[in-house]
């Protein structure tokens, strides 16, 4: 049994956060996405409050395993390890794949039905750093098929668990 697989949720936490720091993502960055999301409805909302809501979906054992396997595949795939036509498919974003944002929703579905609102919302207009990460995605070394849809349900998950406390 592999040193993962019987790492408790704090721990894998850790693992999690420091994975999606060596993609170049920060919790931060996702906190931003996820302010931008709630301050028209709530004016008052601060960005250590956002932070403090990333970091309680990211503590969560199904987010947690959605992250670790689709940075994986991205890792995979930028290694050349996957076989054809799944290779071609995920190094181009290729837009009729739908997997990577199946993958996501798992996320958001945490959340109900404003987690996909929400989610539905950046996939579309990429803000911060989703698009920073879909651009970067489409050079020739990078693969972030699951990492830009990973970022923005996080996000849209914050965002819908801060809704869910204000409502």
């Amino acid at each position: 049994m592999s040193t993962e697989n019987r790492l408790n949720d704090i721990k894998k936490y850790e693992v999690v956060v420091k994975r999606l720091e060596d993609r170049g993502v920060i919790l931060e960055d996702i906190a931003q996405i996820a302010l931008d999301l709630q301050i028209k409805y709530l004016p008052n909302l601060t960005f250590e409050f956002c932070l403090e809501h990333v970091k309680k979906v990211v503590m969560k054992r199904e987010v947690q395993n959605a992250i670790l396997t689709g940075l994986e595949l991205d890792i995979l795939a930028e290694k050349g390890l996957l076989s054809e036509p799944l290779s071609t498919m995920l190094l181009s974003d290729y837009g009729l794949y739908g997997i990577d944002e199946v993958l996501a929703l798992a996320i958001v579905n945490v959340y109900g039905s404003i987690g996909f609102t929400n989610f539905g919302y950046v996939d579309k207009t990429k803000p911060g750093i989703i698009g920073k990460l879909d651009k970067e995605g489409k050079a020739k070394d990078r693969c972030n098929t699951f990492l830009d849809d990973i970022v923005g349900a996080i996000a849209a998950a914050a965002a819908s668990s801060i809704a869910h406390r204000f409502a």
